[in-house]
């Protein structure tokens, strides 16, 4: 009998859709150590669908094609691939060194995981994260309440410098009026 779910399928499995699938597949070996499982060949070297193994993980991908765009076509992508791993230093090197672009830089966070994220040249997002601490709900309610509260405001003593003194406007001579000569004594006499 067929199995509904196949051998190592989670029921969640994550589809990319890449410009430039075959080039991707050989990245996310490089950055994420990934493995092949299998790929089915397009129309002119397009890549219709593949299959790699990240981890214990199934990630499923294949090339844009008209209606199905990736996110450097739609300028961006709100969806990150999370990655847990036992040891998400060595993971960040090697995904840092094979060209992905840090977007949030590896460091231990209030809930418990040491997290970062990367893009990879495709414009996929990808958390890289090992689970490190075991904070209460009451330590991370407070971690996350002074990370939102303002900075204190520094106030430091100021010296008024002295203002410079002020450059006296030139103001431009008016041309002296010449006197004005006696209108009455200018104007011909009227002729009655």
């Amino acid at each position: 009998m067929v199995q509904a779910i196949p051998d190592g399928a989670r029921t969640v499995t994550p589809y990319l859709t890449i410009k430039g699938a075959a080039k991707a597949l050989e990245f996310y070996k490089a950055a994420f150590g990934a493995t092949e499982l299998m790929r089915m060949p397009g129309p002119g070297g397009m890549v219709m669908h593949a299959e790699i193994r990240v981890g214990d993980s199934a990630v499923f991908l294949s090339d844009a094609f008209p209606g199905n765009k990736s996110p450097l076509e739609l300028k961006g992508t709100p969806v990150a691939m999370h990655l847990y791993v036992e040891d998400c230093d060595a993971w960040w090197q090697r995904a840092v060194k094979a060209g992905c672009k840090v977007v949030m830089p590896l460091a231990d966070q209030f809930w418990g995981d040491r997290f970062g994220q990367v893009r990879d040249p495709f414009g996929h997002l990808w958390s890289i994260s090992t689970h490190v601490a075991d904070p209460t709900p009451e330590e991370m309610e407070a971690a996350m309440a002074a990370m939102s509260a303002p900075a204190p405001k520094k106030r430091a003593k100021r010296r008024k410098k002295a203002a410079p003194p002020r450059a006296k406007k030139a103001v431009p001579k008016k041309p002296a009026k010449k006197p004005a000569a006696n209108k009455k004594a200018n104007k011909p006499a009227r002729r009655r």
